[in-house]
């Protein structure tokens, strides 16, 4: 099977989308972009043509037949409604084989749900990403189904991290990445708009706060990143005594923003529990 591997991780490598949604097309955008797969070596599905045409704007080929993305790919994700998953899940069964890597980026449906429904031995992995992926920053957790070993895990990471950054997790951690990361991407906007607000009450233009209040994130959080610190290093390295930054910190506390963003990074990991059972 190493051999299988290092030949699938060629590149000749082709990747098989099933479900051409504005998910699957932002990681085929990413993959091609970061050179990791060529265009013509993508295959997507979808019944009509109305998302495909994205795919075939980027060279990718397309065909309204889940099982021929199957045929002729071996590494395939699953980028459908979770809703519909089951069902396409079992429609394409009959033509997988050991050779595929199967990736489902639905929420909501479990592993053991897919292995159930496919062939016994079935390779299987979920995927979670979030919206940035479209700008190749994206969020991204994976979780192995029991079939999978670290091969498989490190060739769809390095496919990945074309998107943005891309870690391993356990299944449990999948639903509070959605209400961390998924859901976060909303909370985010809701605090830059705020913060730019602000800058609009006390007098600046709103298309200038707004730019200056997302461009303060970016690099907040590439600090972040690079230098590995914890935030509260960070705050701790703005606010000098008696200066400007202790005062609207003062005023962050008593509104409670602390408390309030925990709140909603549990009530959106709950739902997605709720919605993970039905």
């Amino acid at each position: 099977r190493g051999d299988k591997m290092a030949a699938a991780g060629s590149a000749t490598r082709r990747v098989g989308f099933v479900g051409a949604g504005r998910m699957a097309g932002a990681i085929a955008q990413g993959l091609i972009r970061a050179g990791k797969v060529e265009a013509q070596h993508i295959v997507a599905s979808a019944p009509t043509d109305r998302n495909l045409c994205h795919f075939q704007a980027l060279g990718c080929q397309t065909t309204h037949s889940n099982q021929e993305v199957l045929q002729s790919c071996l590494l395939v994700i699953f980028a459908t409604k979770p809703h519909i998953l089951p069902a396409v899940v079992a429609e394409v069964a009959p033509v997988v084989t050991a050779e595929h890597i199967l990736v489902s980026v639905a929420a909501g449906v479990s592993l053991s749900t897919l292995e159930e429904l496919l062939p016994p031995n079935t390779r299987v992995l979920r995927v979670l990403p979030n919206l940035p992926c479209v700008v190749q920053e994206g969020a991204i957790v994976m979780a192995r189904g029991r079939h999978v070993g670290s091969s498989e895990t490190k060739l769809l990471q390095h496919l990945l991290e074309a998107c943005g950054r891309c870690e391993e997790v356990p299944e449990a951690y999948v639903d509070i990445h959605t209400g961390l990361s998924g859901s976060g991407v909303a909370f985010v906007c809701a605090f830059s708009e705020a913060l730019a607000e602000g800058a609009v009450k006390m007098g600046m233009p709103s298309s200038l706060a707004h730019r200056i209040a997302a461009q303060t994130l970016l690099g907040t959080a590439k600090m972040l990143l690079h230098e590995g610190q914890h935030p509260a290093q960070l705050r701790s390295d703005v606010c000098t005594p008696g200066g400007t930054t202790i005062y609207g910190l003062h005023a962050l506390e008593q509104g409670g923003l602390r408390a309030a963003t925990m709140s909603a990074v549990e009530a959106a990991t709950c739902r997605a529990r709720e919605l993970s059972r039905k």
